[in-house]
């Protein structure tokens, strides 16, 4: 299974994100755990700088927007 954090404050585009992903991720059948994380500690440790971030695995692959689905479901591959 997949671990996926989305990092930011909580606002639209994070809530979006986190959702996005989770949809992706049903469309190909991917089990995934997606948690949503607003601490600046946090996202301090992965180096970001904009929001949202998504961390895969504990590495991180996306800053500063919504990703698209390619994107998105090359980390399931």
């Amino acid at each position: 299974m997949k671990e996926i954090k989305v990092l930011g404050s909580g606002c639209s585009k994070c809530i979006k994100t986190a959702d996005f992903i989770k949809s992706v991720a049903r469309e190909l059948d991917i089990p995934v755990n997606v948690v949503k994380e607003t601490s600046l500690e946090v996202m301090m440790s992965y180096g970001v700088m904009s929001t949202p971030a998504v961390v895969v695995d504990d590495v991180l692959m996306h800053t500063g927007s919504i990703p698209d689905r390619n994107t998105v479901a090359s980390w399931f591959r």
